[in-house]
Formats: C-alpha cells, sequence, structure tokens
C-alpha cells in the first residue's frame, strides 16, 4: 500500500462560520455558537378531524404524505379512524430545497392505490422564522382542499416554520437526507441520541470462615473452598488450610455491580472430593439492595450467612434444612473507589463511585461536532461505493451519538453538545463510525471504525475556541491509513480558575485507591468486567450503542502484545533519556576542553557555588524560570493528536501489524507462530542480558560490605575510615574544590586507561557465578 505523505497525517486549523458568523475572537457569547448554522424547513404534523369515509361506516385509514419537491416523507397510518393524531415532525435540509411550495397530502391507505382525501399548501416565502430561545411556533387548523384547490371535508393541524439544528424538534425529526432509509428500525437507528453509562462499584466480598459444615464423607478431612457468582463474573477462594468442617479463609474476592442491582451474588462452598469432583455444602443468595455500601476505608460490621443445601427428593431438588451450616463474611459495595472502565492514560472520569464523594465542577466542557471530509468508502449498496457516518463522543458518564448522515463521504452534523468537568487532567474521545444496520440489513452485522480522536483537557487554554482538522487515521493488517478528516470546534471554559490550579495539587484517583489499594491484576480483571457491563448495557438502549462501538471507545484490548507497541515505548523512553545523555555528552566535552573558554567559565561557576553554596539551589530554580519563560514563546498552539511516527505505524512491518491484529489464543497456522515465537525469544533474550546487568551491578554494591571478597572489603572498610579522617579535619568547601578540579582537570593530565574506582568496582564478586 502507497504510504501518503506525513502532511496528510497532520493537524490543521481552520476558519469555519460558527454560530453563523465567523469567529472574530477567543470566545464566542451566543447559544449553540461552536457550529455552523444549518437551515431547516421543519413540519409538524399534529392531528386531523372530519376525516370523510370510503364505505359505509364513514371511516377511512388516514396518513399525511409531506412533500417537498423530490422529497417525500409520510406517517404510519391508522385504521377505521377520522380523526386521527400523528404529532410528528418532518425537517428538510434548506440546501436540498429546489421546489418553491410545499405539499402536506392526508390518504388513505388502500391495498390496491391509496386515495386522495385533501391537501394543503404553503408558499415557501411565506413560511415564518423561528429561532429559539422562542417559544414553539403554535400548530393551527388548516381546511384541506382537492386538485383544484376547492375547499373540501376534513381539517389539518399543522405547524410549518423555518429554523436550524438548534430547535428542539430537531433530534426526533424525520430528515430528508434519510428518506431511503425503510423501516421503524432503521429510521431510528440514524437518530442522534444522549446516553448515560450504568453507575458501577465495586463489590468487596471478604470471606471470613465458615461453620458447622456436612461433608458426606466424613472419613477425610474435607478440602473446602468458597465460589462467589455474580452475574458472568465467577471467583473463588483458595483451599482452605485448616481442613475441618470449620474452615477459615479471609480472603478478599472484587466484582463490578451496576445499578439498577438486578442479579444476585450467589456463594456456594464446596468440597474438593475429587480432582474433578466438588460437592456443594451450601449455597446462600445475598440480594445487593440490601448490601452496606461503604465511603472510606473503615471496616464494617461482619455478618452471618445461613448455607442453604438442596437435595433430591423424587427427581427435584428440594432445600434440606435439617441443620443450618453458616458462613461468615464482610459484603460491602465501595463507593469511595473510581470504577475504572477506560484505559488509565486517557481516563474522562477520575470520580468515586459515591455520589457524596464529589467535588464541585471545575468548569464546562463543549463540543462542536461540524462534518467530515474525505471519507473513505465502507461498503457497497446497489454496486456503488458508499458510507453512512456518524459520530460519537464520550466523556465522564455522559455519551453522546449524533444523526447517521446517509450515503456521504463528506457529512455535515453541526451537533453540540456539553459536559461538566470535575477534573482537567482528563481525555474526551471521539470516534467516527460507519452505520451498518439501516435498509433492513444483517442484524449481526458490525459498526466499521472509520476512525478516532483524542483530546487532553489540560492541553488546551481555558476560554479559548479550538477550530481544527483532525485526521481520521486507523491502523490495518496492510499498516495505516489516513480514513479521512474530521472538523471540530472545542472550548473548555472555567468556572473557578484558583479551584482548577487546586485540582493539580490533588491525587489523579479517589483516596481509596491509595489507602486500600487494589492489585494490578485485580485491576485489569476488573477493568474487563467494567467494559462488559457498559458495552451490555448500551447495546440495549433504543437505537443501540453497539458493543464494538463501546470497546473501541473503551481501548479494549490495548493492553495485548504489540511489537509496534513495544518499539514505539522504547523510542518514548529514549526520548526522555535524549536530554540526561545531551547533558552527559556536553559535561564530557567540558571535561575534555573541547571549548576551552566554555570550561573556564564553567570553572569560575563552580568555584563561586562551593564558597557561596547558598546559591546553589536558588541559582537551579532561576534557571529553571528562565528556561519555561524562553520557551512560552513556542508553547503548542494546537491540541495534540495521533502521531503516526510516534506510534511506529508509518514504517511497520506487516508481520508486526498481522500479529497485532491476531486474534487471543492465535488463529494463525503453526509455522508463523513458531517464527513468531522465536523472534520473541531473541527480542526477550536482550532484554533478560540487560536485566542480569543491572542486577550485576546492584549485587556489586552490596558485596562492598559483605566480605564476600574479603580483600576488597578489606580495602574499602580501610578507605572508609581513611576519608571519614580527612573530610572530619577537611573543611567541605577545601574537599568540593579538590574533587571538582579533579574532574574538570585537562587532556593532558588524563589516562585513557579506566579510574582506579572504577576498576575496583568492576573486580567486586557478584552472584552471577550461582546461576545455574
Amino acid at each position: 500500500m502507497q504510504r501518503p505523505p506525513q502532511d496528510d497525517f497532520s493537524l490543521k486549523e481552520t476558519n469555519p462560520h460558527l454560530g453563523g458568523g465567523k469567529v472574530t475572537g477567543d470566545k464566542l457569547t451566543s447559544t449553540y455558537d461552536l457550529v455552523e448554522q444549518m437551515q431547516y424547513l421543519y413540519v409538524r404534523v399534529v392531528k386531523a378531524k372530519d376525516l370523510p369515509g370510503k364505505d359505509v361506516t364513514g371511516s377511512c385509514d388516514p396518513y399525511v404524505e409531506v412533500r417537498l419537491g423530490n422529497y417525500k416523507g409520510t406517517t404510519r397510518h391508522f385504521e377505521k379512524k377520522s380523526n386521527p393524531e400523528w404529532n410528528q415532525v418532518f425537517a428538510f435540509s434548506k440546501d436540498r430545497i429546489q421546489a418553491s411550495v410545499l405539499e402536506v397530502t392526508i390518504k388513505d391507505k388502500d391495498v390496491v392505490k391509496d386515495d386522495f382525501i385533501g391537501r394543503v399548501l404553503f408558499d415557501l416565502n411565506e413560511v415564518p422564522k423561528r429561532v429559539p430561545p422562542d417559544s414553539p411556533l403554535a400548530p393551527q387548523w388548516y381546511r384541506l382542499e382537492d386538485r383544484k384547490n376547492d375547499k373540501v371535508k376534513g381539517e389539518l393541524m399543522l405547524a410549518v416554520w423555518m429554523g436550524t439544528q438548534a430547535d428542539e424538534a430537531f433530534p426526533e425529526a424525520w430528515h430528508s437526507d434519510s428518506a431511503t432509509v425503510s423501516g421503524a428500525d432503521g429510521l431510528a437507528n440514524i437518530k442522534s441520541k444522549v446516553y448515560l453509562s450504568p453507575k458501577l462499584w465495586y463489590l468487596r466480598v471478604n470471606v471470613i470462615e465458615a461453620q458447622d459444615l456436612l461433608p458426606s464423607d466424613k472419613s477425610r478431612f474435607p478440602e473446602v473452598y468458597v465460589k462467589a457468582i455474580l452475574g458472568n463474573q465467577a471467583l473463588r477462594t483458595r483451599v482452605s488450610m485448616s481442613k475441618s468442617i470449620n474452615p477459615m479463609w479471609n480472603e478478599d474476592l472484587m466484582f463490578v455491580a451496576s445499578e439498577p442491582f438486578e442479579e444476585p451474588l450467589i456463594l456456594s462452598v464446596e468440597d474438593r472430593v475429587a480432582p474433578n469432583k466438588d460437592e456443594v455444602l451450601g449455597r446462600c443468595a445475598i440480594p445487593l439492595q440490601y448490601v452496606d455500601r461503604r465511603l472510606d476505608h473503615k471496616p464494617i460490621n461482619t455478618k452471618w450467612f445461613n448455607l442453604e443445601k438442596h437435595v433430591l427428593v423424587d427427581g427435584e431438588k428440594k432445600k434440606e434444612v435439617k441443620f443450618a451450616s453458616k458462613i461468615h463474611m464482610r459484603v460491602c459495595l465501595e463507593g469511595g473507589y473510581h470504577v475504572l472502565d477506560e484505559s488509565t492514560h486517557y481516563s474522562s472520569d477520575l470520580r468515586p463511585t459515591a455520589k457524596q464523594l464529589w467535588k464541585a465542577p471545575i468548569g464546562v466542557l463543549e463540543l462542536g461536532i461540524l462534518n467530515a471530509n474525505g471519507l473513505s468508502p465502507m461498503k457497497s449498496k446497489d454496486g456503488r461505493a458508499t458510507t453512512d457516518a456518524y459520530c460519537v463522543a464520550k466523556y465522564g458518564q455522559k455519551w453522546v451519538r449524533t444523526r447517521t448522515i446517509i450515503d456521504s463521504f463528506a457529512p455535515k452534523w453541526n451537533e453540540q453538545y456539553t459536559w461538566e468537568v470535575f477534573d482537567p487532567c482528563t481525555v474526551v474521545s471521539i470516534g467516527v463510525f460507519d452505520n451498518c444496520h439501516l435498509h433492513g440489513g444483517d442484524k449481526s452485522g458490525r459498526d466499521s471504525r472509520i476512525g478516532k480522536v483524542r483530546i487532553r483537557l489540560s492541553t488546551l487554554e481555558t476560554d479559548r475556541v479550538y477550530t481544527h482538522s483532525y485526521p481520521l487515521l486507523v491502523l490495518h493488517p496492510s499498516g495505516v491509513k489516513k480514513m479521512g478528516e474530521i472538523h471540530m470546534a472545542v472550548r473548555f471554559t472555567c468556572s473557578s480558575l484558583l479551584n482548577m490550579m487546586h485540582m493539580y495539587s490533588q491525587p489523579l484517583l479517589p483516596k481509596m485507591h491509595y489507602v486500600h489499594p487494589l492489585t494490578v491484576t485485580q485491576l485489569d480483571s476488573l477493568r474487563h468486567q467494567a467494559t462488559q457491563i457498559v458495552s451490555v448495557r448500551l447495546s440495549r438502549a433504543e437505537p443501540p450503542l453497539r458493543k464494538e462501538v463501546v470497546e473501541y471507545m473503551l481501548d479494549v484490548g490495548s493492553h495485548m502484545w504489540s511489537m509496534r507497541r513495544s518499539k514505539a515505548n522504547f523510542f518514548r523512553i529514549m526520548g526522555v533519556l535524549s536530554g540526561i545523555i545531551a547533558v552527559g555528552k556536553w559535561f564530557d566535552q567540558i571535561c575534555n576542553w573541547k571549548n576551552p573558554i566554555t570550561t573556564v567559565l564553567i570553572h569560575i561557576l563552580f568555584l563561586i557555588l562551593v564558597l557561596y553554596p547558598e546559591l546553589i539551589l536558588p541559582t537551579i530554580f532561576l534557571y529553571l524560570f528562565l528556561i519555561g519563560v524562553w520557551y512560552y514563546r513556542w508553547r503548542p498552539r494546537h491540541p495534540p493528536h495521533m502521531d503516526t511516527r510516534l506510534s511506529c505505524a508509518d514504517n511497520a512491518h506487516p508481520d508486526e501489524l498481522d500479529e497485532e491484529f491476531d486474534t487471543f489464543p492465535t488463529s494463525r497456522p503453526a509455522d508463523i507462530v513458531r517464527m513468531r515465537y522465536d523472534r520473541l525469544r531473541s527480542i526477550a533474550g536482550r532484554i533478560q542480558t540487560v536485566v542480569g546487568d543491572l542486577a550485576t551491578q546492584g549485587e556489586r554494591l552490596q558485596s562492598l560490605l559483605s566480605w564476600r571478597d574479603p580483600r576488597a572489603t578489606a580495602l574499602f572498610v580501610i578507605f572508609c575510615l581513611i576519608a571519614a579522617i580527612v573530610l572530619y579535619v577537611t573543611p567541605f568547601q577545601v574537599v568540593a574544590l579538590i574533587t571538582g578540579f579533579y574532574v574538570l582537570r585537562h587532556p593532558r593530565f588524563r589516562y585513557k586507561l579506566p579510574s582506579v574506582p572504577l576498576n575496583f568496582f568492576r573486580r567486586l564478586p557478584a552472584r552471577t557465578d550461582c546461576m545455574l
């Protein structure tokens, strides 16, 4: 695949007409001001009365047809009803209007041919304009006319006006650009919607002990463990070390639960009677509605729960209540944690679960999704390529979905959304997808991803409108590909600068993450469960936000092994260390007198700092201050965006990309897996060598005083004694001056051989001799 030029992957600043006019300053003050105004002709069909019937009963099956040029929209029809009510809105884009007359016709549904009942005509030049916050236009009764413009029996209540996408009727209206979509499901799938993630809790189950268990085989010591199930999550404790009928565990099991709590926590105490055979000694179900909620680290009271045992009586399971075994537990819903459902590197929300612990918002994020350009064809319809694009934006618990623009490679959405901001160090994610659930297609189809953009709020200046065109980049097995560009306007408004500055001194996560931290393994497992719960819940909405969309927005699978990401992270580390390496090279040039003038100046500065040590820290901080002020001239003026070079996506090897897109477990042939395994072994071997070298240096330091090498330790101890006496009788400034001038001595006083301390250190023993 031919790689596009790097400029095509760059961010481009734009100058759109926001709010109906150009951006004249850093801030606009009108409502709905981060999008371009789009004019629409709205037709609200409310109801009809006194419609003539076609049979002896005087009833009809009416529906309304709204026609404007080549565009036609229809309401649903009613059977045998002369006074129907529809209350449906139709929206026609002004850019596509090709007629001067609006025709609203009532027809009678018929098997062969629909009968004409009457119509109402409107001259578009006479249609009034309405702009919110004006009140909605009141509908009026209009007398029906026949095709000769003569009045006939029946009236229709209508409201017709010219408005913009800011109109409250816009989201639920039928749009003229979706005229080709058929069926109620298809129309529901193209509307813009706002979704809310379910409220997630961590459920902590502290299994302490059980009493009076009744194993079936009393001649052996029971091997008892506890299994806990919540929905699709199942965890178990270790087998109790106290092999008795009163086992103890004192072990924590962590789950993710979502409101409303529909499923109980089911616990069973089981005895491992054979390698593949377990006997249930008791079971209990705990509804989560009645579980205690903890907001801090203070322990809650423990409780004893009765264990019920089921026995088979005449082939049916029945409870056995002859003897009540009990289990001792501490069960609570943790409200002091933030349930991580996103990658920690670009979280959009860091608040704890319990609303009582939330702090006041520090500002507002406003996002205007304007349009997209140059989108790639995503599917084929009627023998031609097409794309039905929509956007999804996620920040905090609020997800938004724009309407789907049918059959367009340059869709215009011009929709604006707002979020409350509680922490500036968060990220808003915007994804573009192709809608594959129109026209009554395959219900199991997946919406294709077109690209994604992330914007970190802390990189934005407050009260400034950012208008940029972001490249939509997607990594394919064949390489990185630009799928188009999305044009957005972003503004972060701060309500209190003092509160926002105070946030930088606060912990990133809620207090419980530090007071009672979870392990990395627990966090990975809980994040996986949280993403599954969120995706299932949002896929049950109407219209559904599908699982593949939610998982792409939440970066599910970003933790999987990738040679490309590993290289990128290595180069990132080298980029961080490059400054230290550059300082080391510069100091080496000073020591070797490559530039004598600079070296002399460093000698003078060193002499001043040694004689006046109180100037050391002020000099360092003043130097950092001057560097920061100097770099202010070149501060970034644009938000960060996806960098293909940083991601090593522009020159990734095809086999590495194929490995990255492989399933887990692998689905590739054995010879390819063997080759990749050997490659991974060679890389791991080099890492193993580096780690071993680091361990060797550390062990040499430890061996200085360990007497593993008695002669080396004796030399070091004697040196320490002499150094202590010399440093005691010699002023520190003299020692510092002698040491500094020795390090900075002229090359003619240097030897090319390693120094004595380095030779001594390299001769120290390490534990490499003990390695197999």
